[in-house]
């Protein structure tokens, strides 16, 4: 026998061979790592406000101390308010988007996640073909059964499992997370935002129509003081001891009496279809809202100043810094996008021409595939996408030091107003008091016989017109304090605000 010499040297050509290609392969990757897309306009992040700017000028003091609770509402004790916004907050139109919006922005944390994930596909095709004899398969279109060729038409299956895994190197996906999580718990603090806006909604539109009704009551006493006038002057006007013009003088104003009422009537029915509107009930389902007192005194619990707390809880600001974490989060990817991706590709299964020969051994088919995607040329979509990233980083930003100015500001104007309202309701009842024993006065002479029952009952006007003056402080200072509430959060308590680092 005679044995075939390997060529001398043969050995060291492979090895020279496959260095050769080694060399020239790396060669390749830092050519192509080197003429990567470059960041041209990575920009700079504008600056975020500053948490001494948080605070209230060294004039304004809060009337009170403390913040208000989560169920802020429950202060003023009233059955009636707490179960309109308790309904409200299970059923307004406006919830119910808010909630949809949170339900949305979960998903799509958890699709972006799952880019990230191991994908697994079960694949079963089945193909019907005709072999051009003229293309890269063209002796298969003869009909050689002994060479296994029975063409032209084949019925090729392909049975198996498909898998791809991305590998996040540079942290671009993870960074996508992070910024999706942050739309999330954006999205979390205005469906509290919503709520709070609901509930003080409620409230102010609930003591507008309490205050309608104290009105009204007064507006009657009115009313029936100007008939008793009408009688009086009427009487006197038969007899001749007065001009007929008294009479009307005293109609006209029973008259003018008369309409304050039907407006204030028309006000409630205004109050009570915007309430309607704001809860989501029918036509049928508002329930009657019967008179009762207003609070006599302030009782919400609001702090003596204001700092750094303010970030906490007030929802909205919230909700505008994790808008601007998250814008943090998708620069970081758009920087990321810069840098090569890989991921794996494998394939395990069966591929045949024939389908009696689908499922044996010599049909088994495995792929495995790692890739590698280098950006090197891609007409500026890169630095373009970076740009509009940065531009709308930077807007949300603004928005954000402008909201936080805003909500100082309101904090700071209502409660400067509310401390002036309640100055103006301590003088106001010293001036009823005073207008009272006037009336009082006249009432005492009225009862011995030293004074006229029409002039007792004139005496009740100015107690009237005072008693709607304080009324309307009050209703004013009520206002306010629901108004206050809401400029402080309506004792929302998320999680510490979120720390921002521009980058």
């Amino acid at each position: 026998m005679i044995k075939r010499q390997r060529p001398w040297g043969s050995t060291f050509y492979r090895g020279r061979v496959l260095t050769a290609s080694f060399l020239l392969l790396t060669a390749c990757l830092l050519g192509a790592l080197a003429g990567c897309a470059l960041i041209h306009t990575n920009g700079k992040p504008d600056a975020l406000i500053q948490p001494d700017q948080i605070r209230l000028a060294d004039d304004i003091h809060l009337a009170r101390e403390g913040w208000p609770s989560a169920r802020w509402w429950a202060v003023y004790g009233d059955p009636q308010l707490d179960a309109l916004i308790d309904r409200a907050l299970a059923n307004a139109p406006t919830m119910v988007i808010a909630r949809s919006r949170v339900a949305q922005a979960k998903s799509n944390v958890e699709l972006v996640k799952a880019g990230s994930s191991l994908q697994v596909t079960a694949l079963a095709l089945l193909d019907r073909e005709h072999v051009s004899a003229n293309g890269f398969i063209g002796p298969f279109a003869g009909n050689n059964p002994a060479l296994g060729i029975s063409g032209p038409w084949y019925t090729e299956g392909i049975v198996g499992l498909g898998a791809s895994l991305n590998v996040d190197i540079w942290g671009k996906q993870r960074a996508l997370v992070a910024a999706s999580l942050g739309e999330h718990n954006a999205r979390l603090a205005e469906e509290s935002a919503v709520e709070l806006e609901i509930s003080t909604d409620v409230a102010q539109l609930y003591y507008g129509i309490q205050t309608t009704y104290a009105l009204i009551d007064l507006l009657d006493q009115s009313r029936q003081v100007a008939a008793f006038a009408v009688e009086t002057h009427e009487a006197r006007a038969t007899r001749g001891l007065e001009p007929r013009t008294r009479v009307e003088e005293a109609r006209a104003q029973q008259f003018a009496v008369t309409r304050q009422i039907v407006a204030a009537q028309t006000q409630v029915k205004q109050f009570r279809e915007s309430l309607r509107a704001l809860i989501g009930a029918g036509p049928d389902t508002l329930p009657d809202i019967e008179p009762v007192p207003l609070p006599q005194q302030s009782q919400a619990s609001l702090p003596a100043t204001l700092s750094y707390d303010l970030l906490a809880r007030r929802p909205d600001l919230q909700a505008m810094r994790w808008y601007v974490e998250s814008s943090f989060h998708r620069i970081d990817a758009a920087k990321a996008a810069f840098y090569p991706s890989f991921d794996i590709k494998a394939f395990f299964g069966v591929d045949a021409l024939h389908l009696g020969d689908l499922f044996t051994h010599a049909s088994q088919q495995i792929n495995f595939i790692p890739g590698l995607y280098l950006p090197i040329f891609d007409g500026g979509r890169l630095n373009a996408n970076l740009s509009g990233t940065r531009a709308v980083s930077n807007t949300l930003i603004e928005q954000y030091n402008q909201a936080v100015l805003d909500a100082v500001r309101d904090v700071a104007q209502t409660g400067n107003r509310l401390q002036d309202l309640d100055t103006e309701a301590q003088l106001q009842s010293q001036k009823v008091q005073a207008v009272t024993f006037v009336r009082d006065s006249a009432e005492a002479h009225y009862a011995r016989g030293l004074g006229s029952r029409f002039t007792a009952m004139e005496a009740r006007l100015p107690v009237i017109a005072e008693q709607a003056a304080l009324l309307d402080i009050n209703g004013q200072r009520l206002s306010q304090e629901i108004a206050l509430a809401k400029a402080l959060g309506g004792g929302y308590r998320a999680d510490p605000p979120v720390e921002l680092k521009p980058r």
